[in-house]
């Protein structure tokens, strides 16, 4: 299908609206990229007899995931069983002292390809040399916010610049019909000496753009934001400005305390959740009911291919319910519908698109999938009555792989399961293409440096 006016109809439509509507034999109404209306198939059929239908049986139609904190790249397998410390120094720092912008560019391409065969109509990226991924999403139709990895410090001069985020900024924001966004980011605050924090906030300011960075992710960060701040990493991020900014999203937010979900839950702040990432590398587990009841806007992160090691949000979906019933120890805790939210319609609003994205409602985007329903794990389904488990099914059984269509902007990009707008055997030939040398460069950067990289510390300013 293109953009053209038309009906996309399913045995079910998972609106994700205020009330949670449910509509059997569901419809959407779609013209120029755009929802015009939500309802029952019958009710369009005589209302509007000429216009085409795609009706996908066996499905169920919901909102396109989100994925609110990830990283392109292709190290998949090679950096495991390993505290965030050591995995940063010996595997992920080295890969950037080494990496070159074919590669970014073409896991980037890897990465998106991934994400819209399994649901995700948007990407929060966090990468390198991103004019390479707005080009891989641009052809792959899928919605990217664009987050360059910035190091603004002399020990970080390897990440990307603040004058190379701007260069993006202006070359790219709004551009691809509105689907690429450019935030402003930082690695980490201590990836930026002073001024360097003062001209990021002053970019973020100036173009009307988010800002983006980890923080709260390790324990160890605690100790040092005393030492530096001698305050916590919240309010050491609000003394400094950064809650100044027209949005800024944290990654992760492990180990914030009561007092720091309460500072941002009066800021214009949110928080991406990454359970898989937070349980690989042992960093913590995240109050994210406590954010929530606070008011506090937390999408569903990914984070890499290698710290997850896959982009599939409904298998993060799950592991964010599981965790949040652990952490609690209440298994009424993060329930199928308060998670199906964060990945969709609280997840647009952790990135500021709400407006647009992150239900099925008039006037918003046609971001949509289809969900197979004529599969083991979505049986029995009840679609009704009181053994309703439509929510539960596809937190708890669901699997990106039972993902039968991917629209974004009207236009699918995904159909019975195939990438339509690119060459997936391509992509991922030039990612076996690539990485050898890529590995080879970082082994002998290793082999010199047999620490591996300098990694914050106090004295480093």
């Amino acid at each position: 299908m293109t953009d053209a006016e038309f009906i996309l109809a399913g045995d079910f439509l998972l609106t994700m609206d205020a009330q949670n509507r449910v509509i059997r034999d569901g419809a959407v109404h779609i013209a120029d990229g755009r929802i015009l209306n939500v309802g029952a198939l019958d009710q369009f059929s005589a209302a509007s007899p000429s216009t085409p239908v795609k009706r996908i049986r066996n499905s169920v139609l919901m909102p396109g995931l989100i994925n609110a904190h990830a990283h392109s790249g292709f190290l998949r397998g090679t950096a495991e069983h390993l505290p965030v410390w050591d995995w940063l120094t010996l595997h992920i720092n080295p890969m950037h002292r080494v990496l070159q912008a074919d590669e970014a560019e073409a896991a980037s391409w890897l990465c998106y390809a991934e994400s819209v065969l399994g649901g995700t109509t948007t990407v929060v990226d966090m990468w390198r040399f991103m004019e390479g991924s707005a080009k891989a999403a641009e052809a792959i139709g899928n919605r990217l916010v664009a987050v360059p990895y910035v190091g603004e410090h002399p020990d970080y001069d390897y990440f990307d610049t603040l004058d190379m985020n701007e260069a993006l900024i202006e070359t790219w924001h709004r551009k691809a019909d509105g689907r690429i966004n450019v935030w402003v980011g930082l690695e980490h605050l201590f990836y930026a000496d002073e001024a360097g924090q003062r001209r990021a906030i002053e970019l973020a300011k100036k173009h009307n753009t988010g800002f983006h960075t980890h923080c709260s992710e390790a324990e160890i960060e605690l100790a040092e934001f005393a030492a530096r701040y001698r305050k916590r990493p919240m309010f050491a991020l609000d003394d400094l400005g950064f809650f100044e900014t027209p949005r800024t999203m944290i990654a992760h937010g492990v180990w914030l305390d009561a007092s720091e979900i309460e500072l941002i839950s009066t800021r214009r702040v949110s928080v991406a959740h990454n359970p898989v990432s937070n349980m690989k590398l042992a960093s913590g587990i995240a109050r994210v009911s406590e954010m929530l009841a606070a008011g506090v806007a937390v999408g569903i992160g990914t984070d890499g291919e290698k710290e997850n090691n896959n982009f599939d949000m409904f298998e993060e979906m799950k592991v964010a319910s599981l965790l949040g019933k652990l952490k609690d120890l209440d298994a009424a805790a993060l329930d199928s519908w308060q998670v199906l939210r964060m990945a969709t319609i609280t997840g647009a609003k952790a990135i500021g698109l709400d407006h647009e994205i992150g239900s099925i409602e008039a006037g918003k985007r046609a971001d949509i999938i289809a969900v197979r329903t004529d599969t083991p794990r979505m049986t029995p389904l009840f679609g009704s009555g009181p053994y309703f488990n439509l929510q539960h099914n596809l937190v708890h059984a669901v699997r990106g792989g039972d993902v039968a269509m991917t629209m974004v902007d009207g236009r699918i990009v995904v159909e019975e399961g195939a990438l339509k707008t690119a060459d997936l055997g391509a992509i991922i030939g030039r990612i076996r293409d690539l990485a050898p040398g890529h590995f080879a460069r970082r082994a002998e950067f290793l082999a010199k440096n047999t620490g591996g990289t300098v990694q914050w510390t106090q004295k480093s300013d």
